[in-house]
């Protein structure tokens, strides 16, 4: 009878499973760490975390669009394609020295444009500005003026395009039928 020999164990860093195992785990773990870091550094815009002064801007946003609708404001605004000048004619009582016109965008801040629009010295109810960049896409238009010192605004969401027009306000300017996209 020979004598009963014990097999040879191989050491675990041998074999392959452990390997993978070490592998998947140093991966989870990795990836883990890549996510924490880049939501600590890439915080979300969009968030605010002062709701108290958000809810009393949302009054003041309201009692700024019924003075606009006491006013029977309306705005056509026409972009120029080639120069990115923006037209605005103004229909309705009031006539401010200056117009902000705010393209927001709904998710990126950093694509917001804000201009200032001055009146046409030659005709009445005419403001003009100038883009540094075309403007493309859905947008929530705010224009914001002031009659008396009271603010006024009118706000919605429209499809902005470079030589593309669109009106805010409820009833047509002038008697025209309002273009709608």
């Amino acid at each position: 009878m020979q004598p009963a020999t014990t097999p040879s164990v191989e050491p675990w860093y041998k074999h392959v499973w452990p390997w993978i195992i070490i592998g998947m785990i140093a991966t989870s773990v990795f990836l883990s760490l890549l996510m924490v870091n880049i939501a600590v550094n890439n915080q979300d815009s969009l968030v605010s975390d002062n709701y108290y002064e958000a809810g009393k801007g949302i009054n003041r946003s309201l009692d700024r669009e019924h003075l606009a609708q006491k006013l029977k404001l309306q705005a056509k605004i026409s972009f120029d394609e080639l120069t990115g000048e923006i037209d605005l004619r103004l229909s309705g009582d009031s006539r401010p020295e200056k117009l902000t016109l705010n393209l927001l965008s709904p998710t990126l801040e950093s694509q917001d444009k804000h201009i200032d629009l001055l009146p046409s010295p030659v005709e009445a109810g005419r403001y003009t500005g100038s883009l540094d960049a075309a403007v493309k896409g859905r947008r929530f238009v705010e224009l914001l003026g002031e009659e008396q010192g009271q603010a006024w605004r009118l706000f919605e969401e429209e499809k902005v395009a470079p030589g593309g027009s669109f009106v805010l306000g409820d009833e047509p300017l002038n008697g025209d039928e309002a273009e709608r996209p």
